[in-house]
């Protein structure tokens, strides 16, 4: 089988969190934004979800940072934050560790990837999960790629990631979707938090929407840093997507959000022979 579905979205912890503080005006196209999104991806008919994201020091610390890491278990736990805190219960979520395993393997011939056993999701996928398979009953293989601590994975190979992905997904017997989850502007943790960029969101999501690989790969850290913050650092996850899919994208939903931290994205990428 291959890739059967391909799409990105926003996983900031205020989406959920601080949902009670936004404006009904802006929140609730969001979440039916995000229900589009689970329709779609519900009638894919996917056996697994690959879920590429940015962590954000759960589990992966700078005594010992991948550039790239798979998870290989048949069960997950998250959130590893406060439940309260994030407003989505600690939750079981399902794996399949002999999937996980037939992946790394095929994306190992060209891109090598660290895998983990153990894995406690964090809000870059609990968030996107919360909303896209709210039964928690699609096993999902998590993927994080280092938009954390420098030096920060290089976003050439952030591409070749996504085309690794998608050749172990045309190498398995299984029908698999992929969602990458990320900002794009803003500025977490800081006196900055709030602030978004729109006119730089809204660039790359144009580039990512034409799936530019030229444009998309000419973002240099220190520029993004300074335009996009370092949550900017997390469009890696955005490329990996686009470089697998290999089609043309369709931006469905775009709210810079102050309150939510983050221009809010949902969009979708046809996939691409």
């Amino acid at each position: 089988m291959s890739l059967v579905f391909a799409g990105i979205c926003s996983h900031a912890p205020g989406i959920v969190g601080r949902a009670a503080m936004a404006d009904a005006a802006l929140r609730e196209p969001l979440y039916a934004a995000y229900g589009r999104l689970r329709a779609q991806l519900r009638a894919a008919r996917p056996d697994a979800l690959v879920v590429v994201a940015a962590e954000h020091f759960a589990n992966f610390f700078m005594n010992n940072m991948p550039s790239f890491a798979i998870g290989m278990a048949d069960q997950y736990r998250g959130p590893i934050e406060d439940p309260a805190w994030l407003g989505i219960a600690r939750q079981q979520i399902p794996g399949n560790a002999a999937l996980s395993r037939a992946l790394i393997g095929e994306v190992m011939q060209t891109v090598d990837v660290a895998f983990a056993e153990e894995w406690q999701f964090d809000h870059g996928i609990m968030v996107p999960l919360h909303f896209l398979t709210p039964d928690y009953d699609l096993p999902v293989v998590p993927v994080n790629i280092n938009c954390q601590g420098p030096p920060l994975t290089p976003l050439h190979r952030a591409w070749a990631l996504g085309e690794a992905l998608r050749r172990a997904a045309d190498q398995l017997p299984a029908r698999l979707a992929i969602i990458g989850t990320g900002g794009i502007s803003h500025w977490p943790a800081t006196p900055d938090s709030g602030k978004i960029n729109e006119a730089w969101d809204r660039q790359l999501l144009d580039r990512w929407a034409r799936n530019d690989k030229q444009a998309l790969l000419a973002y240099t850290d220190r520029d993004t840093y300074r335009d996009a913050g370092q949550g900017g650092f997390e469009i890696r996850t955005f490329i990996s997507v686009a470089a697998a899919a290999r089609g043309r994208g369709e931006l469905q939903h775009y709210a810079p959000i102050p309150i939510f931290a983050v221009g809010c994205t949902i969009a979708v990428m046809n996939v691409a022979a």
